[in-house]
């Protein structure tokens, strides 16, 4: 059964508003998504009635408090195909990023023993990522070649934004000790073939990191069956609230590294000359923890359980042909990535020939209708494309047909409103 999109929109209370006196049409989940009640109520409820620090403490809030918060990461360890103890709280994928990037410093810096050799890194030693990545996995890996003397290089785009992977494969050799890559573009909407790509670094026992910020949301998601040994995602993307997100990492590698923050709660002993750490995910999980986010985290999680990630996926698939096909007949339009009939999510980055994608933004918003705008966190990208900048519009679960046709009739209008 096809997912009942009207139904679905009652539970999204910011879809009531107007904006400049019409309804409004949001097509910018990409950046953030809305959030059903559920996970309102699942917030709410939780600073009510139970709020309280966990693994402290033995009255009945506390206790309750930690029932609730290792439910919640049973319930995201089951949701992405990890164990409970391969999940560790972050406060965004950005967290994450850095998080694995200060750990493999501080192995490189001699810390963690013997188990952390294998993210030791120095002169000589490559990281590898690709042009089309976020800020986010680009920044943490130039720092840390910085720190350590590796060198950072990447996987060419080609002028239509995808992948050469022929230049994939000559340049994972035996020096690379990182490949980190994104499982869907948030500019292009494609899907990284990642398989090609682990086999690639598992042939030169490289570790994989994946962002899977912008599939998580969209894709049914296996790390296990991916075989990627990090992979990080954002929750607020998937219907979650701000400020949470997750770190995936195979148990054996989490336990390996050290840690990055320290302080309370990730420690088993302290003297004052030393300490002694927790195992995953305790020991990269210091100080006061993001409660109630992990639990209206885990309540969308549910949600989109419901739903049935598989139809997510089918009805996310036809919204971004949708997005493509309507696009690509407007004159003066040029739509980046994939060109309708091939594989993307439903999103859509353009230009539109002769107005500033900031204008395009602000007529659009003038009709009611949200969209992005700028280098979406990823400038090389753009670059590369010969853009400053793009429009992008992106559809979720709550995204009616009717929405995409008025975003498509209002872009048809904006080269004629700018007199191009």
């Amino acid at each position: 059964m096809a997912l009942d999109t009207e139904c679905i929109r009652a539970d999204f209370p910011t879809l009531r508003r107007h904006v400049s006196d019409r309804p409004l049409v949001y097509l910018d989940s990409a950046a953030t998504s809305l959030k059903p009640l559920a996970v309102l109520d699942a917030e709410r409820d939780f600073y009510e009635n139970r709020n309280s620090a966990v693994h402290r403490g033995a009255h009945t809030l506390a206790a309750e408090a930690t029932e609730l918060f290792e439910s919640a990461r049973d319930h995201i360890a089951r949701f992405i195909g990890a164990e409970p103890n391969e999940v560790v709280w972050v406060p965004g994928a950005t967290g994450a990023l850095n998080l694995l990037a200060y750990s493999f410093s501080n192995a490189s810096a001699g810390m963690g023993g013997d188990e952390a050799h294998r993210f030791r890194l120095g002169p000589g030693d490559e990281i590898v990522v690709t042009e089309q990545e976020h800020h986010a996995n680009l920044i943490p890996w130039q720092e840390l070649a910085g720190r350590t003397g590796a060198s950072l290089r990447y996987i060419p785009v080609d002028d239509d934004g995808r992948l050469q992977m022929d230049e994939a494969t000559a340049l994972i050799g035996e020096r690379v000790k990182v490949l980190a890559f994104t499982h869907v573009s948030n500019v292009l909407g494609s899907v990284t073939p990642v398989a090609e790509l682990v086999a690639l670094a598992r042939a030169v026992g490289a570790l994989v990191v994946l962002d899977a910020c912008q599939s998580a949301p969209h894709l049914p998601l296996d790390v296990k069956a991916l075989d990627v040994d990090f992979a990080v995602l954002s929750g607020h993307k998937m219907l979650g609230p701000l400020g949470i997100g997750v770190l995936y990492g195979r148990a054996d590698l989490l336990n390996a590294m050290p840690p990055f923050l320290t302080g309370g709660s990730m420690i088993t002993s302290v003297t004052m000359e030393s300490a002694e750490f927790l195992p995953s995910p305790a020991r990269f999980e210091a100080g006061t923890q993001p409660v109630a986010q992990a639990i209206s985290l885990a309540a969308a999680a549910h949600y989109l359980d419901g739903l049935g990630m598989a139809r997510v996926h089918e009805r996310d698939a036809e919204l971004g042909q949708m997005l493509v096909r309507g696009l690509t007949e407007i004159p003066g339009i040029r739509v980046l990535g994939p060109a309708a009939g091939e594989d993307r999510v439903g999103l859509a980055s353009f230009a539109v020939d002769g107005v500033h994608p900031h204008d395009v933004g602000q007529f659009l918003d003038d009709l009611g209708i949200a969209v992005r705008v700028g280098h979406h966190c990823a400038q090389p990208l753009h670059r590369r494309l010969g853009l400053p900048a793009s429009t992008r519009a992106s559809t979720y679960v709550y995204t009616t047909d009717d929405e995409v046709q008025a975003f498509i009739d209002g872009v048809s209008e904006v080269r004629g409103y700018f007199r191009v």
